[in-house]
């Protein structure tokens, strides 16, 4: 994806499904910074098919990449993040997951992470993964967490510059333009 260099909204939130090419696209959308650049991931390999994700995850990274792993203190880890440094988040629904595994205060961690995104920086992605679009969940666990993950996406795309959705490994603007986020009429492509 061509995108112009050193051309970046604050905060872009980056939705999709699964395969959608929403990490792939954040990631490009770092890289046209000039780096060193830090991912903040989220992720616990606790099986092989997860360990093995992580690892596909942190092969496709080229260049000043340093990753940081904050599966639960996603607020801390955003607040260390040295002044103008670009940083990607990756992703959302699993630190949602953590947190709620863990049986936090969800209001008070998702406070905490708005107002870490609002105080960043430097120019910040985060990716997550829109659950949403399907039927309701047969159970209560799945169905809090469609309902909190929607209410996550909501508050962060209200303070975001730029929201955008993947579908089919194409960058739908869904609010804000710029590098990476083209219209939905096909514009720009």
């Amino acid at each position: 994806m061509a995108q112009e260099r050193g051309t970046a909204a604050r905060l872009t939130l980056v939705l999709g499904g699964a395969r959608s090419g929403k990490s792939a696209h954040a990631e490009g959308l770092i890289e046209a910074l000039p780096g060193p650049w830090r991912y903040v991931a989220t992720a616990q390999g606790y099986d092989e098919e997860m360990r093995a994700r992580i690892a596909l995850h942190r092969a496709r990274r080229s260049g000043p990449w340093e990753t940081v792993d904050a599966p639960r203190d996603l607020a801390g880890a955003l607040a260390a993040v040295p002044p103008g440094r670009p940083v990607l988040v990756d992703c959302l629904t699993l630190w949602l997951t953590n947190a709620m595994l863990a049986g936090a205060d969800l209001a008070a961690e998702t406070d905490a992470l708005v107002a870490a995104c609002a105080e960043a920086a430097g120019p910040l992605v985060l990716v997550s993964n829109e659950v949403g679009l399907g039927i309701v969940p047969d159970n209560a666990l799945a169905r809090r967490f469609r309902d909190e993950a929607g209410r996550l996406h909501q508050r962060l795309a209200a303070v975001a510059d730029r929201v955008v959705l993947m579908v089919a490994g194409l960058p739908l603007a869904v609010k804000g333009e710029g590098p990476g986020a083209a219209r939905a009429t096909g514009e720009g492509r």
